[in-house]
């Protein structure tokens, strides 16, 4: 597997070089994602979470903003403080809610100034939440390929972009989202990182359809494990993503018992990430929700910890 360096030079590690060297070398690059949490308590937790991950040597790991930008300030916090006191890359997430175009250079120039060369640029999530209408901040931007070329402007960054296997919640058909990834790489996206699923086949669809539209960016699958049956549920709800019905079904049975439910959970990821590198997909980036348990698990039954 491809990793990380020391906390001086990781920082500065290009997310495009560490696929580059995977590619060449026959692995795959694999990442972790953390969320920013809304209290100090929470924040310990996090940091736990990164602690016991940290000795698995990802190759990066990124921390994502709040519903509407709501946690921007801590998360370019966090992320700065993971280049600066860990031996890990990280990825910064960077939105366009809610925040002009001048906020959005002020942002990038902190993530520069501590080190962080590699952005993930998104539109984001409505200010108003699921199901309601985008707005635009009135001095700001509209859609992710115009960030992705601002970033691109002010400095040389490596930057990522979002794909989603069963298309974003807004497009027309999937062929309007492949149409919309091409234009991300177009701006100067140098790598993709998919929302969760839970088929294999949704991803591999997905590469076909970006390559049909002259999107060659490596793109990484995300993975979430299942550990709990409700909040699956209803993230599932909302990204749109489909659980399998024998998945489903034999969560359910035993959505009472967490242990049982976390075991299915790391069994079922496994051996979908097992049949993502055989296909050829780059890496894995997990969604982890600030633990390390299930993410630990099934990198040790993939043996990337143990790998390069």
């Amino acid at each position: 597997m491809a990793r990380g360096t020391s906390s001086t030079a990781g920082s500065a590690v290009a997310v495009r070089d560490l696929l580059a060297q995977g590619r060449a070398a026959g692995n795959a690059v694999w990442s972790f994602e953390f969320f920013p949490p809304s209290t100090d308590e929470g924040e310990r937790h996090l940091w736990q979470a990164i602690r016991e991950l940290e000795p698995l040597a990802p190759s990066f790991v990124s921390v994502t903003y709040g519903a509407g930008g709501s946690t921007r300030d801590r998360t370019v916090r966090v992320t700065e403080r993971i280049a600066s006191e860990t031996t890990m890359t990280p990825v910064a997430h960077l939105t366009c809610v809610g925040s002009s175009r001048a906020e959005l250079r002020q942002v990038i120039g902190h993530y520069a100034d501590s080190g962080v060369r590699n952005i993930l640029a998104l539109r984001g999530d409505p200010p108003g939440g699921p199901g309601q209408p985008w707005v635009q901040h009135p001095q700001g931007l509209r859609h992710a390929d115009e960030l992705v070329a601002l970033v691109c402007e002010l400095g040389d960054f490596s930057v990522g972009v979002a794909a989603f296997p069963e298309g974003h919640p807004e497009s027309a058909d999937l062929e309007q989202d492949a149409r919309v990834l091409a234009a991300k790489a177009a701006a100067g996206a140098e790598f993709a990182v998919t929302q969760f699923f839970f088929d294999a086949d949704t991803y591999f669809r997905l590469v076909d359809r970006a390559a049909a539209h002259g999107c060659e960016i490596p793109i990484i699958p995300g993975v979430m494990p299942v550990t709990n049956v409700k909040q699956i549920e209803r993230f599932a709800s909302l990204s749109g993503a489909a659980v399998p019905d024998d998945l489903a079904d034999r969560l359910r049975a035993v959505q009472d018992d967490p242990e049982a439910v976390r075991a299915i959970g790391v069994e079922a990821a496994t051996a979908m990430c097992r049949r993502l590198l055989d296909g050829g997909a780059p890496g894995l980036h997990f969604y982890t929700l600030n633990r390390s348990t299930a993410t630990r698990e099934i990198a040790d039954a993939l043996g990337l910890a143990a790998a390069g």
